[in-house]
């Protein structure tokens, strides 16, 4: 089905991340500065990453001249600062971002990596963060950090040796023959153009608290947008005809006879779960008759020859946290080895805005041939959007993305299918849009 014409656009909360560069001597404080920030925030969406994860991997000699203590890493030769401008373009456009991880003991890269994914604020520090016209860009405020030359080599020594390994000798090495000549050359400059001069560190606590509360009222602007954008996607739901990309169950007496007794409230706990299960095991069903198969012959026991299909590609599954682990017990009477992810959203009880608070997806989600998001009940929509959002972010194709839940309203079905047309919404009854989620309330017991 082409969708391309149709398709509307939406942006989570970290579409468009606010990223603010950090920048300072070596000692000055920039992390601490940077952590300072984000405790005085108190929120789950900002992020610290640090530029000495960018430096760049040795050459063999390079390193035996960086274990002498003689490789100037001081310099902004030292950093990759084509990975670093990558990365930031990922996190700016709310991709995820494969981070890389540098040891200091062994002055290398090591295989790990670190993921970053849906900041609705970024802090880079590091000394040259305020360096590259590229990543000066993609800056939404620009500090620097600036504290006494004593004061930073004081510090520096006590991280190198307490954190890194180094001798204090190799220390002092290094500060007068790249660190203390480097500043004046490369970081000094950008206090230049710095917006904000931060002098004393964490124990400049008015420059911190008005830091704070200039981001407070960007994520209140970015808040506010995003539940416009939702509003707006709504009155499109509104004006639309059900998608035919919503497949609801074939309402059987078998069906409904199911239905009478779950919207029954003198069904008993234990009869719900049951029946319940059951209904949760035909929608996993109906969900997988969409996964490709090919033709495959076989020879019976009796010695007949039978032309069947058979799967072509791994189905996984995506538990929308709490509600989608009602899910579950029907989904393994299915498909008992399937891979499982899981993702919180939780709506904002003050804006009623949802908000994406934790995510752990199965490895190479993206190869797999159909991945099925499980939520009991879609209301508005709002929750099951970001969820496909989280899944395309990730790489997953849309056409291979399955929304399985048990009660829909078509306003929220809409807006999801308004701005993923060709994903598919497996149904068993479509009922009013703003219902409340009782579904999953008498499945858990509370």
């Amino acid at each position: 089905m082409t969708s391309a014409g149709r398709k509307s656009h939406y942006s989570p909360p970290w579409g468009d991340a606010s990223i603010i560069g950090v920048a300072g001597s070596s000692g000055s404080g920039k992390t601490s500065l940077a952590l300072a920030m984000v405790a005085s925030l108190s929120l789950p969406w900002v992020v610290i990453m640090s530029m000495d994860s960018f430096y760049k991997p040795l050459t063999p000699e390079q390193s035996r001249t960086a274990f002498r203590n003689e490789f100037d890493f001081d310099s902004p030769e030292a950093i990759d600062f084509d990975l670093l401008v990558e990365r930031l373009r990922d996190i700016k456009q709310g991709k995820v971002a494969e981070v890389p991880v540098y040891s200091f003991e062994k002055h290398a890269r090591v295989e790990e990596t670190t993921t970053i994914y849906s900041p609705h604020v970024l802090i880079l520090e590091g000394i040259f963060a305020l360096h590259d016209p590229r990543v000066l860009d993609l800056l939404d405020l620009k500090i620097f950090a600036e504290a006494d030359a004593d004061l930073c080599l004081s510090r520096r020594l006590v991280r190198d040796v307490k954190e890194r390994g180094r001798d204090i000798e190799g220390c002092i090495k290094q500060w007068f023959g790249f660190v203390k000549p480097n500043f004046y050359k490369y970081v000094a400059p950008q206090r230049e153009i710095a917006d904000i001069i931060i002098p004393r560190g964490i124990e400049n606590t008015v420059a911190i608290s008005m830091v704070s509360g200039q981001i407070q009222k960007t994520l209140a602007h970015k808040s506010a947008q995003h539940q416009l954008e939702l509003t707006r996607l709504g009155k499109i739901a509104e004006d639309s005809p059900l998608s035919p990309n919503a497949l609801i169950m074939k309402q059987t007496n078998q069906v409904k006879g199911i239905h009478t007794l779950l919207m029954n409230p003198e069904t008993s706990s234990e009869d719900y779960i049951f029946y319940f299960d059951r209904m949760a095991a035909m929608l996993v069903d109906k969900a997988i008759d969409l996964l490709p198969f090919t033709p495959q012959q076989v020879t019976t026991p009796q010695g007949n020859v039978y032309m069947g299909l058979t799967r072509t590609a791994e189905v996984s599954a995506v538990v929308v946290l709490r509600g989608g682990s009602a899910f579950e017990t029907g989904l393994r009477r299915t498909i008992p080895d399937c891979r499982t992810g899981r993702i919180l959203i939780q709506t904002n009880y003050r804006t009623g805005e949802p908000e994406l608070h934790y995510r752990a997806l199965p490895g190479n989600i993206a190869q797999h041939g159909l991945i099925l998001v499980l939520d009991p009940q879609m209301s508005s929509g709002g929750a099951a959007l970001m969820a496909v959002r989280v899944l395309v972010d990730h790489g997953v194709p849309e056409d291979r993305i399955v929304f399985v839940t048990y009660l829909a309203g078509r306003v929220g079905v809409n807006r999801v299918l308004s701005v993923f047309p060709d994903v598919r919404v497996v149904v068993a009854r479509m009922g009013d849009d703003m219902e409340n989620r009782w579904v999953e309330t008498r499945y858990l017991g509370c």
